[in-house]
């Protein structure tokens, strides 16, 4: 399971020329689920994305995390991170959950991140989507569990 998170100023998914999920200032965590990857995995990857130091304090450091900022998290399925990319020119997309059980992890992720935390948003899991931001930085890191 990987996340792609931007630091973002604001940022915004349009489904079909309507928004669906936007934030302002806070995390946009693009989300790649591979065959294999579990509710625990989610668990712990939504821990991370909670707690994860991102956010400059008064004298600049990254020493805050997105709940003591009171940021918003949008999170966007997006299986091509799950890509193999290593040989060839075409990327390879068998180490992705398949749609079904991708789709339900999906979910239930969102589902946790609600509960525990107040603003989140989200795109439409297999949607084409357009994704704007204002990356904050740029800061952007891959996150593994």
């Amino acid at each position: 399971m990987r996340a792609l998170i931007q630091r973002v100023q604001s940022a915004q998914v349009v489904v079909e020329r309507q928004a669906v999920g936007q934030i302002e200032a806070g995390l946009l965590a693009f989300i790649g689920l591979g065959k294999g990857d579990t509710p625990a995995q989610a668990d712990k990857l939504l821990d991370k994305l909670l707690a994860y130091r991102v956010f400059s304090d008064e004298a600049g450091k990254m020493s805050l995390s997105l709940t003591q900022t009171g940021g918003g998290l949008l999170l966007v399925s997006q299986f091509t991170l799950m890509a193999a990319t290593h040989k060839g020119l075409r990327p390879d997309f068998a180490p992705a959950m398949p749609p079904a059980e991708a789709k339900a992890l999906f979910d239930y992720l969102v589902t946790q991140a609600q509960a525990r935390y107040a603003h989140v948003q989200t795109g439409v899991f297999a949607a084409d989507m357009q994704v704007s931001l204002v990356n904050d930085g740029p800061v952007t890191f891959m996150l593994e569990v």
